[in-house]
């Protein structure tokens, strides 16, 4: 953290506050650093100073001085700032941050491996305390070689590949399978499947979460209801329409993520389907309760997530060192009326 400019329009010091204070530079030190051994009248007359300088102490410089390794900064790297899913989970991190007076400094990745390398570069030349990140690589051993042993790493949201890790995520294969459950619940039999990349974790858990309910039930698997690679609205609107344009289409479809379900209602709205194809969405999306019907989902807790991968990181960096651990945050199944749709046949 750099000083703050002093009233001359430089930039303050804590020569600037000693001199203004009259009074050593180690007495300022001292000051800053909360030790017990200065006058009260002197601590408010540096402090004083350093008000009226508007200054501000430089912890990385500090840290270096007192060949401490903390720079009171850790880093968030996620898929997108502007998903509402990673934004949400920032939020819980940085709520947790602020609470150790620690900084976060979050990037997106964009879902591309070559950015994920850059940035965790980046970020571990600058020194930060500890990194929480959403994985994009396909193998994570040379991002632990990379960061071990002096930065602590958690991730979230996905697993990583290759390593063992602290890992934060919903509970993925459950959560697939209660919506599954759900619509077969109404009477649907074939449910069409609209997912991400089958190489990230969450895609996989929660396609094996669609067959456990669905072979549960006495129903084989057809491999044609299961649209793979979307991770996009655009690409979700593709699969949708896909989907629902055959000869035989599904009456039910589960959106195993937030684009994928945007895309799924505007292909609904387009061919007429709105109140007659049951559609189930993972996350919650811009104003789903105004959707006619309003968007059923499988709500995940984001914010929860960001929460416990920060406090775990903290816990790290305080010491702890249990052998790593996968936390699972449960989802809860929101039926608002799309997913309670009854089939037509």
């Amino acid at each position: 953290m750099a000083v703050a400019a002093s009233i001359s329009g430089k930039r303050a010091t804590m020569r600037d506050v000693a001199a203004l204070a009259g009074v050593s530079l180690k007495t300022v030190s001292r000051v800053i650093n909360d030790e017990p051994t200065v006058a009260e009248s002197t601590v408010a007359r540096v402090r004083a100073a350093a008000a009226a300088l508007r200054y501000l102490p430089d912890n990385t410089a500090a840290s270096l001085a007192r060949g401490a390794r903390e720079t009171r900064t850790i880093a968030l790297l996620i898929a997108s700032v502007d998903d509402p899913f990673s934004a949400a989970m920032f939020r819980g991190v940085e709520e947790i941050a602020l609470t150790h007076q620690v900084a976060v400094f979050a990037a997106s990745t964009e879902g591309r491996p070559e950015v994920e390398d850059r940035l965790v570069r980046a970020f571990a030349s600058r020194n930060v305390d500890g990194l929480i990140i959403t994985p994009t690589m396909q193998d994570h051993r040379a991002l632990a070689d990379l960061l071990a042993p002096r930065m602590p790493c958690v991730y979230i949201d996905r697993d990583p590949v290759g390593i063992a890790a602290d890992v934060v995520t919903s509970d993925n294969r459950t959560a697939a399978r209660q919506a599954v459950e759900h619509l077969l619940s109404y009477g649907h039999r074939r449910i069409g499947l609209i997912m991400d990349t089958p190489s990230i974790s969450t895609a996989t858990e929660r396609e094996a979460g669609y067959r456990d309910a669905l072979l549960a039930a006495g129903i084989a698997i057809d491999e044609d209801l299961i649209v793979r690679g979307v991770e996009t609205e655009a690409l979700g609107e593709v699969a949708a329409h896909d989907l629902l344009t055959r000869p035989n289409p599904p009456t039910a479809v589960f959106a195993a993520r937030n684009m994928a379900a945007i895309g799924a209602v505007k292909v609904l709205k387009r061919l007429g389907l709105s109140g007659q194809v049951a559609l189930l969405g993972m996350d919650d999306i811009e104003l789903s309760d105004l959707i006619d019907p309003p968007l059923s989902i499988v709500r995940q807790h984001p914010v929860e997530m960001g929460r416990q991968a920060a406090s775990r990181l903290f816990a790290r960096l305080a010491g702890d060192d249990p052998p790593p651990c996968r936390m699972l945050v449960q989802t809860d199944l929101v039926p608002r009326g799309s997913g309670e749709i009854r089939p037509k046949n």
